[in-house]
This record gives C-alpha cells, structure tokens and sequence, in this order.
C-alpha cells in the first residue's frame, strides 16, 4: 500500500481543515487506517483510526468530540476532519495503514505517507 497525504495548510484557531490520504494497491480496503501527528520538537502521537469496514473509530482523548475519521474503500480514500483547530493541533499529520485491528501504537503500522503540516495560529 502506497499512500499520500494532503490538505494541510494554514488556519486560524476555531477554523476546520479536512486531510485527505489517497491510497494504492489491493490490500486498502482490508486494512486499518490511522492518523497520526508530530509537533516539531516532540514524539509522534496517534490521532484517529478507522477499521477496514468503517464501522469503528477510535480517537486520541485530545482530539475526540473535534475530529471525525472516515474512508470511501470505493476511492481507496481516508480523511480526517478536523474543526475547531487549536494551536496546539499544529504538526505534521501522517496517514497509515496495517494488516489488523484498530491500534494506537504507531510501531504496529506497515504503511507510512508523506506527512502534511498543519498549522493553527493563535
């Protein structure tokens, strides 16, 4: 699986901003798709994870009730929706896939993009 993240950019707090992962090969709509981000200075932190069916998600505390994950497997597609941005939501966010259940530990990952920054401003 090859996979490629875009849409980030630059919004003012309180704004939205909805990240888009494009993937290749067969194995995408069986996979678990995760969202995670890196701040400049600190350790990668998972975000949202959708499993293969879209039937269940799972956020990170920080983000729950803001960001909505959510996949079209007829588009090998996977977005993250994000309203009511923060500050301290600015990093590079990181699509990812894996061979398996929903996982918060981005050590269990086959598949990394590109990221995309994201960047709040106060």
């Amino acid at each position: 699986v090859q996979l490629q993240a875009f849409g980030g950019g630059l919004v003012q707090a309180g704004g939205s901003l909805r990240l888009s992962c494009a993937a290749s090969g067969r194995t995408f709509s069986s996979s678990t798709m995760g969202w995670f981000r890196q701040a400049l200075g600190k350790e990668r932190e998972f975000v949202a994870a959708i499993v293969w069916s879209g039937a269940v998600t799972n956020y990170a505390d920080s983000v729950k009730g803001r960001f909505t994950i959510s996949r079209d497997n007829a588009k090998n597609t996977v977005s993250l929706q994000m309203n009511s941005l923060k500050p301290e939501d600015t990093a590079v966010y990181y699509c990812a896939a894996r061979r398996g259940p929903l996982s918060q530990m981005d050590q269990l990952y086959d598949y990394w993009g590109k990221g995309t920054q994201v960047t709040v401003s106060s």
